[in-house]
């Protein structure tokens, strides 16, 4: 493993050499190694929300649906000043990979938001994670994408983001 963390920093890098070293050692045929290697689907978006001073902020977010073949997407979502996309992805298909290891019927996904949560209140991060939510709200649902907890946070913004995808269900 160091060695392939040597070679470069890109996560999404790390995660596709990773990737390559079991597949080979599986002996994958080249169309799985393909569709394996690379994202389903990237989402890029501006997160506009109003901060508790009345001004606003305006940070980028990202969801990244590695592979869906296995069922619904499923991944938390990450909240840091420098998450990339890169590390979205690698993040995403880590995931993959975690639930085909232990058979659970999900692909693997993830999300992330450019902002450092320790700057904002309770209040902003809600805020925050209701109109992410609503921006990604095209690709995630209970039979496309679930976004679920990341394992630095209580969960508290991601029960905001359910009530707001359950707001939008019912009004559609």
């Amino acid at each position: 493993m160091s060695l392939v963390l040597e070679k470069t920093r890109n996560p999404f890098e790390v995660a596709q050499r990773q990737f390559d070293i079991a597949a080979d050692a599986l002996g994958l045929e080249e169309g799985i190694r393909l569709k394996l290697r690379v994202p389903r689907r990237c989402l890029t978006v501006s997160v506009p929300f109003e901060r508790d001073d009345g001004t606003w902020m305006v940070v980028q977010g990202h969801r990244v649906q590695h592979d869906v073949s296995r069922g619904p997407a499923k991944g938390g979502i990450r909240y840091h000043p420098q998450v990339t996309l890169d590390e979205v992805k690698a993040l995403a298909a880590w995931m993959t990979w975690k639930c085909g290891v232990v058979n659970l019927p999900y692909g693997g996904a993830k999300g992330g938001i450019e902002v450092d949560p320790k700057k904002l209140s309770l209040h902003e991060l809600e805020r925050m994670t209701r109109r992410y939510t609503n921006e990604i709200a095209i690709i995630i649902g209970p039979e496309k994408d679930i976004p679920a907890p990341d394992v630095s946070d209580e969960g508290k913004p991601r029960r905001a983001g359910a009530r707001t995808r359950s707001r939008r269900r019912a009004s559609t």
